[in-house]
């Protein structure tokens, strides 16, 4: 009776639909983690820049050339950083990415001048670069695509927590035991990530809790799971990295232009010193958090509608690009919140739209190749953040005036987005023989 009473039980269970899982989203909220700590590193800098200017001498020309050294070693970074991604595995990878940038950061303790800043600079570009191919090639692996461009708005939204939480600390730890004691507070963070990641992370088919629902679930969609990797030459053949591409460089720029002149906006504008910087911009990158996410979910009504996954990603992203037009009438506000309410509109806008660009690597490429792809357009991102930061530095220097810096912010976005139709229209897969 035992025996018959087990079979059936045995039976009955067989029925039930299989528990799905979480885990691919625990590995989301790593790379959130990750994010956050990266732009906590690199936004140090930023927030005290009015210090540096009197504690050594900066300029607004000094400025410019040291986020230069950080942009020029990021573009450079990129482009091996998502080979080595694609080489190594994103579980190795990543450990030694974060090592890299998290030292790098601590070191700028150890500078004094502009010179050793930007050298500072250079080797945290160099470091940073691989947060994000290495970031978007685990989404690539662990989400089908219906779900990647959330996974994408969630991690990326970390730049955002990043960004609330270097306003929050700096200035504290600055005004209590000095400027050089700030570059150091994120090292803990770091090791304790490193360990994290060590500890959980797996590659789907290797990670011991994950259901077989959930795997399932994950290569679904995936008609080729990797398929044949290709060297960069090979990809820049594509139309479609040339789509990509360039849309990174002309709306990547716009997002380090918040990062490191906000600060100096605010101080320059309105007056604020570094215990009053806090509020103007934990509000903007706390609105830019929601952009990110609410970006990342806003394909989905969209297909509701009855678009495809790539036209409904488009309809978003072209949203996101309308959303920024506020930023054009910067110039002409007095008013600190005002101009508050308008950055944090082109904040959001610009989150929502990074974190469906980033998804159209991995909707046009095969996984394989998802890496060197992000690795190439964000390299073209830092070439143009480099050219904007040069321009800002010189143009501020002269005229202390961001109307042209605001322009250009302003319309870049319906541009890229113009021009990634005319390469990829209709973000037409890539068909990669081996």
């Amino acid at each position: 009776m035992d025996g018959i009473e087990a079979e059936q039980a045995e039976g009955t269970a067989g029925m039930l639909p299989a528990r799905m899982g979480r885990v691919r989203w625990t590995i989301c909220a790593m790379l959130f983690a990750a994010t956050s700590i990266n732009y906590m590193d690199r936004q140090v800098i930023s927030i005290l820049k009015p210090t540096l200017e009197h504690s050594i001498g900066m300029s607004e020309i000094g400025y410019g050339y040291i986020v230069d050294a950080f942009q020029v070693a990021y573009a450079i970074g990129l482009l091996a950083a998502g080979r080595f991604v694609d080489k190594v595995g994103t579980r190795i990878g990543y450990m030694v990415i974060m090592a890299v940038w998290s030292l790098s950061a601590m070191g700028h303790a150890l500078a004094n001048t502009v010179l050793e800043f930007g050298l500072a600079r250079f080797s945290l570009g160099l470091g940073e670069s691989g947060n994000f191919p290495a970031a978007i090639k685990t989404v690539a692996e662990w989400f089908p695509q219906h779900e990647r461009s959330l996974a994408t708005g969630i991690f990326n939204s970390g730049a955002n927590l990043g960004a609330v939480l270097a306003p929050l600390i700096v200035p504290w730890v600055t005004i209590h035991y000095g400027w050089h004691a700030a570059f150091m507070v994120t090292g803990c963070f770091s090791a304790l990530w490193i360990l994290w990641w060590f500890l959980n992370y797996r590659k789907p088919s290797d990670h011991p809790t994950l259901t077989g629902a959930e795997l399932r679930h994950i290569y679904r969609e995936a008609a080729v799971q990797m398929g044949p990797s290709a060297p960069w030459t090979r990809l820049l053949g594509y139309r479609q990295t040339w789509g990509y591409s360039l849309a990174k460089f002309l709306t990547d720029p716009i997002w380090w232009f918040y990062l490191f002149w906000l600060p100096s906006y605010f101080s320059a504008k309105f007056h604020l010193d570094l215990s009053h910087l806090g509020l103007p911009l934990i509000i903007v990158y706390n609105a830019s958090a929601v952009g990110s996410i609410g970006g990342g979910w806003l394909p989905q009504p969209f297909q509701r509608l009855g678009l495809r996954a790539a036209h409904a990603r488009l309809a978003a992203m072209l949203f996101c690009a309308c959303a920024v037009l506020p930023v054009l009438a910067m110039s002409r506000i007095h008013s600190e919140w005002l101009a508050i309410a308008l950055l944090s509109i082109g904040a959001a806008a610009h989150q929502g739209w990074s974190a469906n660009l980033y998804t159209t690597a991995s909707d046009m490429f095969p996984r394989s190749a998802v890496g060197s792809m992000t690795g190439i357009g964000g390299m073209a991102g830092a070439v143009g953040g480099a050219l904007l930061a040069y321009y800002a530095g010189h143009i501020l220097e002269r005229t202390h005036s961001y109307s042209s810096l605001f322009m250009i912010a302003g319309g870049a976005y319906l541009t890229a987005w113009v021009v990634l139709q005319m390469f990829a229209p209709g973000l037409r897969e890539v068909e990669m023989n081996a």
